[in-house]
């Protein structure tokens, strides 16, 4: 295990400060990225759901995501807003045509990142886990160079 040095030490060469224009963009492509992340998340359950189910009622998203019912009814109304979601009177939530491409981009991002992590050691329930952070703050840069590294070792 490394030491890690604390003290008065200079910063490293590596240290160095990003431009200003190119750490607020860093910092602004993290906070829609935050942002993004929780439809894309209610997206994708309500896709499992439904395929499960034939429909995703707000109780079984609730319950699934782990919030109170009043929280996952706040996310529903803005998935709607925005175009993601709509609702039936009597049955269950169900996805737009562009709801349903952003669950199968969130799955297909997600499937990456734990084929990855299971590549380079991570144990599969872990790499589960951690996918569901680290999926949604990749970049399509940084998926395609994931997927070529997949490639390379037999594992895509």
């Amino acid at each position: 295990m490394a030491t890690i040095k604390r003290g008065k030490e200079a910063p490293s060469a590596d240290a160095e400060l990003a431009a200003e224009p190119a750490q607020a963009d860093r910092f602004s492509k993290a906070r829609s990225a935050r942002s993004a992340s929780m439809l894309e998340d209610y997206t994708e359950l309500i896709a499992d759901l439904i395929a499960a189910n034939g429909e995703a009622r707000t109780t079984d998203i609730a319950r699934r995501m782990g919030v109170a019912h009043p929280t996952a009814s706040k996310t529903i109304a803005r998935l709607k807003r925005e175009g993601l979601a709509r609702a039936q009177p009597y049955r269950g939530i169900f996805l737009t045509e562009t709801g349903a491409a952003m669950a199968k981009r969130a799955r297909e991002r997600h499937r990456l990142v734990v084929d990855l992590l299971i590549a380079v050691g991570a144990p599969r329930e872990a790499a589960e886990a951690d996918a569901e952070g680290i999926e949604h703050y990749v970049s399509a840069a940084t998926l395609t160079a994931f997927e070529a590294f997949l490639r390379g070792h037999g594992e895509h």
